[in-house]
């Protein structure tokens, strides 16, 4: 797989290549790409379409499934925004929801 294809992938996926996706959302992608391109449903469309889609499909889910996880915590944080917002305004009595009495 190159960079290109993958790009050509995703285009025809309607992502874009600075989305963030799980693998659950690339399966109800194609399901509804197929639905939407199967010749039983629709006389007209072309049945090499789904082909494409086919390897689209496969191309996508072959890079996300071979992807290597990092599991730093600044990775952890980048993936998951409310909890590294949490994680920083901790201390802070205003946002920690602690104000000191006097």
């Amino acid at each position: 797989m190159t960079f290109a294809e993958l790009k050509e992938a995703l285009y025809l996926f309607g992502f874009h290549e600075n989305d963030l996706l799980s693998i659950k959302r690339i399966k109800q992608r194609h399901r509804t790409l197929i639905r939407k391109a199967h010749p039983d449903l629709h006389a007209d469309i072309d049945p090499e379409r789904i082909r494409r889609l086919n390897e689209a499909a496969g191309i996508i889910m072959d890079y996300v499934q071979s992807y290597r996880f990092s599991f730093t915590a600044e990775e952890f944080y980048r993936q998951i925004p409310e909890e590294h917002l949490r994680h920083q305004f901790s201390g802070d009595p205003v946002w920690a929801g602690r104000i000191e009495e006097k």
